[in-house]
């Protein structure tokens, strides 16, 4: 059972950030699976911001998994250094693209189990591939937005990312999963921000339980 003291509530959540967002979408920038896998990757810890200025040049260069299979490490660290964790991030993309090279044929698996088998991608990351270049709503993606709104909102006590999302998943209807996720995080960035939120703006404050808590504080 879902560890939440908010299930009856996340309906009406969902219906009022549909209408606020209404054109919501992923701040990455892509135009292929490959793409989205690679500029997925290289969020961890980075902004979505930087991500893309980085992938602006690097898609130019590498255009196919085997591009970045073959890719030489040393310069591809330096490519894409300024996301942070750069030596990990350029270990895992071309340790993963090699993999998807000799047994997917190329192609960008299409499954959650298939996924999570690559080098430097665990649930959030495969969730993200799986909607935004299949439209395919397998979980939801827990970020740092989709937790802290989660639990301010009372849609989980956990804190851990995967059993925040079980406790989701058990609430939200599954046709909004992935859209889910992308109203969370917009509304983090622009409303209901870590050290700031502003509550008196936000369009849920009227349901939101942590509302009176964050405007005596």
């Amino acid at each position: 059972m879902v560890e939440t003291e908010n299930r009856e509530g996340v309906g009406d959540i969902i219906k009022i950030l549909k209408r606020k967002y209404l054109n919501v979408r992923i701040a990455l920038k892509f135009s292929n699976p490959l793409e989205i896998l690679i500029s997925t990757i290289l969020s961890a810890q980075c902004t979505d911001e930087r991500v893309n200025k980085v992938t602006a040049d690097l898609f130019k260069k590498y255009r196919k998994a085997s591009d970045y299979a073959n890719a030489n490490l040393k310069e591809f660290e330096k490519e894409i250094k300024s996301t942070g964790f750069y030596r990990n991030k350029a270990k895992n993309i071309i340790k993963a693209c090699n993999i998807i090279v000799k047994d997917f044929n190329s192609e960008i698996p299409r499954t959650m189990e298939e996924l999570i088998k690559l080098p430097g991608v665990a649930r959030k990351t495969a969730n993200v591939v799986l909607y935004s270049a299949y439209g395919i709503n397998r979980g939801i993606a827990v970020d740092t937005h989709v937790r802290r709104l989660s639990q301010r909102l009372k849609l989980t006590r956990n804190d851990n990312p995967e059993k925040i999302e079980r406790d989701l998943m058990d609430i939200v209807p599954k046709k909004d999963w992935g859209r889910f996720s992308l109203l969370l995080i917009q509304h983090g960035r622009e409303i209901c921000q870590a050290k700031k939120p502003l509550c008196r703006e936000c369009v849920l404050n009227k349901i939101c339980p942590s509302f009176k808590i964050f405007i005596k504080s």
